[in-house]
Order: C-alpha cells, then sequence, then structure tokens
C-alpha cells in the first residue's frame, strides 16, 4: 500500500508567491517549472506590460495583472509531509 497521490516522478516544481497590491494576502501557486523559466515569465510579463499568465500543477490557470504585481517569491516546492514524521 503506497501513500503517494502521484507515483510518478515529474520534473522540476517551484512554489510562487505573488503579492498584489491593495490586497492583503499574497498569491501561492505552485507551478511544473523551474525557477529560471518562472523568472523569465515574470520578467516579460513586466517588462511587455501584459498580464502574467500561469498554470499550477492542477491544471488551474492564473492571469495577473503585471501593474498589480508588488514582489515575488520562487522557491522549490517541497513535499509535504503528513504525520509525526518530526518526532
Amino acid at each position: 500500500m503506497t501513500t503517494k497521490k502521484n507515483v510518478k516522478s515529474e520534473g522540476a516544481k517551484s512554489e510562487i508567491r505573488i503579492a498584489i497590491s491593495d490586497q492583503a494576502r499574497e498569491i501561492t501557486i505552485e507551478v511544473s517549472l523551474d525557477r529560471e523559466e518562472v523568472l523569465a515569465l515574470i520578467k516579460k510579463s513586466i517588462s511587455g506590460n501584459e498580464p502574467l499568465v500561469l498554470s499550477d500543477v492542477r491544471g488551474r490557470n492564473y492571469l495577473i495583472p503585471s501593474a498589480k504585481i508588488s514582489s515575488v517569491e520562487i522557491g522549490d516546492s517541497a513535499e509535504r509531509r503528513v504525520g509525526f514524521a518530526g518526532l
């Protein structure tokens, strides 16, 4: 019996946290792109004054106006552990 839902190994995953101006909460998106690809998409969006379009690992799409992006944090996506692994 296995507890992993996604048995197959996928490529690099990144977790992106985007702060939107005039909003109290950040948007957290897990994408199946590496850091360089995500950074290139963000730079292209901001320099071209185009909306940032991202798709997460579950297939949902996000459209964020580049003028409203106030900060972006890009990190590696860590697999979440369930249970008492730290004890």
